[in-house]
């Protein structure tokens, strides 16, 4: 479905404490860019609030702190597609919390896509609201359009050569199977962060005959680290077990070609993606947007905070100048912080302390990215290589979400090298 103008309205709840005409601007420059109309309504009470929205097709809610309309999340209210959005951090919220007046923007964002994308297939893998991945079919149309130019960072670096998008024609097995790219959402590992943050790549890919296994997991600040591995593992597995889909996303039944998947994850997501690949998941290649692949020294250089010991539960070892990374082979990072008994996490988490891998890697990285990960792509691709591996090691101009973002370069570049790799 194709959301109509008018369809879409930003329900702002009573009492929330926000600039209105922050919200106003938020809400103009996302209906703009995704080619919609839509209304913000500062509803007045409850009753308002409700009536707005069941004028409109979409609807994303700020619900604010009134119970009356909170205790009205995840019920239907009479919209197709209803997006709840807390700018505040809610323990436990399963819909979109926690990333403050931006969270709009993401809302607005996901509604779009849902209204746009109905036949998208949920499945789960375990209990939790948080075990399941989307499953998109490969579609109509054509893929966002952008040139991309391919470049070197130093002599350490590969390049890869860029030219024509891949087509459906050309990444179709003469059987019609066709290839699927698994996506591993990033966000430090937090729980505030969730896989809307790569439904504009799942779009991107399904549109270029590709079909996506978007993946949802727990997160380890509400349930552990050991909790996120498993899930990754088992979210992965589950994929495999769906050879054949037929469903209201497909003319016919999708084969999907198991020999050829991808499975890339951004920032967090690709420390999960190449610890997955070491682990044993099956894969044709393994994929690093932004990743955090060095988790050592991410956590003596606090990267995001102190992410990397608040996901793991504990430091690497002491910092300080003689504190230097493990190289492949040398039996893995220190852990004098660990407790008696405790498994050395870092060493089977690190992608960069698991070298070699076994699977062919695609290493992406911008270069106007934290240079913390620009340090970790570029010693990572060094150090696989000469540990055996099949790497190529894509950098280019591009912050962190560049990698993410379809009608980019790098992007661009990235989805011709997993073709390219998949065909």
């Amino acid at each position: 479905m194709r959301v109509a103008s008018d369809e879409i309205v930003v329900a702002v709840g009573p009492g929330l404490v926000a600039d209105a005409g922050l919200l106003a601007e938020i809400a103009d420059r996302e209906f703009t860019r995704l080619g919609v109309n839509g209304t913000v309504v500062h509803a007045r009470d409850a009753a308002h609030l409700f009536s707005s929205v069941r004028e409109r097709d979409v609807a994303v809610v700020l619900p604010g702190p009134g119970e009356e309309v909170r205790s009205s999340i995840g019920q239907p209210l009479g919209p197709s597609v209803v997006v709840w959005v807390d700018i505040d951090r809610v323990d436990g919220a399963t819909h979109i919390h926690g990333r403050g007046i931006a969270g709009l923007t993401w809302g607005i964002r996901h509604a779009v896509h849902r209204a746009r994308h109905p036949a998208i297939q949920r499945i789960t893998y375990g209990p939790s609201p948080e075990q399941w991945a989307d499953l998109y079919f490969p579609t109509a149309g054509t893929a966002t359009a952008g040139t991309a130019t391919a470049g070197t960072a130093t002599d350490t670096t590969a390049t890869h050569a860029t030219g024509a998008a891949p087509t459906r024609a050309a990444i179709t097995a003469a059987d019609g199977a066709v290839p699927v790219v698994a996506l591993i959402h990033g966000g430090y590992w937090r729980s505030i962060w969730a896989a809307d943050l790569m439904e504009e790549l799942c779009e991107d890919l399904a549109r270029r005959g590709f079909a996506v296994w978007n993946l949802e997991y727990r997160r380890p600040d509400r349930h552990g680290w050991a909790a996120t591995t498993a899930d990754i593992a088992t979210g992965l597995a589950t994929l495999t077990t769906l050879p054949t889909i037929t469903g209201q996303g497909a003319a016919t039944p999708v084969a999907l070609d198991l020999d050829r998947i991808a499975v890339a994850g951004h920032s967090a997501g690709g420390q999960l993606a190449l610890r997955a690949a070491a682990d044993g998941s099956r894969m044709a290649l393994a994929v690093s947007l932004a990743g955090v692949l060095d988790l050592v020294q991410g956590d003596r250089r606090k990267l995001s905070a102190g992410a990397v010991a608040a996901a793991l539960g504990r430091t690497s070892a002491p910092a300080g100048p003689s504190a230097t990374s493990a190289q492949p082979g040398d039996g893995g990072p220190s852990a004098t912080s660990a407790q008696p008994g405790d498994e050395d996490s870092y060493a089977a988490s690190s992608p960069l302390h698991r070298l070699p891998l076994g699977t062919p890697q695609l290493i992406v990285q911008g270069r106007d990215d934290d240079l913390d990960l620009v340090d970790f792509a570029r010693r990572h691709a060094a150090l696989a290589r000469q540990a055996g591996d099949d790497v190529t090691y894509l950098e280019q101009p591009g912050d962190h979400f560049d990698v993410i973002t379809p009608a980019a370069p790098i992007w661009q570049a990235t989805v011709k090298a997993i073709a390219d790799a998949l065909t």
